[in-house]
């Protein structure tokens, strides 16, 4: 089991030094134990994250900057800096950036799962369909194309 480290993981900076690229967003682990997951993401005007369901993961994203919208269990819905969106595990969602401005997040899973050998797996990887099938190997399961309509 992986215990939590006291101490400060710093802003604009990985848990370890370590950052992800996953398909042109920067992801930034903040802390990693088996029993949580907490990353922060970067996303620019028009990239998203498409719906997709954690079947074993309770999740929880609070907006830093910007806005998120969020397709959640098939509702649109609109996050704010500062807000917090619950995601219970088996709910379908996903998240974009429809702004004209940069997004920035703080995402925390609970368990861990595995999620963290996912986005070690995805760093780089520039094919959609790739990280589709390498997600459903890790417990994300991506939606059809027409769940993010």
């Amino acid at each position: 089991m992986t215990a939590l480290e006291k101490g400060i993981t710093a802003n604009g900076t990985g848990y370890g030094g370590k950052t992800w690229n996953i398909l042109g967003q920067v992801y930034f682990p903040k802390a990693v134990t088996d029993s949580t997951f907490a990353f922060e993401t970067n996303s620019e005007p028009g990239q998203f994250v498409p719906v997709h369901i954690h079947p074993t993961q309770d999740e929880f994203i609070l907006v830093q900057e910007g806005t998120l919208d969020l397709k959640l269990d098939g509702t649109w819905v609109k996050a704010n800096a500062g807000d917090l969106v619950r995601l219970p595990r088996g709910i379908p969602h996903g998240y974009f950036n429809k702004s004209d401005k940069p997004a920035r997040a703080l995402f925390w899973v609970s368990p861990m799962q595995k999620l963290e050998a996912l986005f070690n797996q995805l760093h780089n990887l520039a094919d959609p369909a790739e990280v589709v099938r390498i997600s459903a190997l890790h417990e994300v399961d991506f939606l059809p194309p027409e769940a993010n309509d």
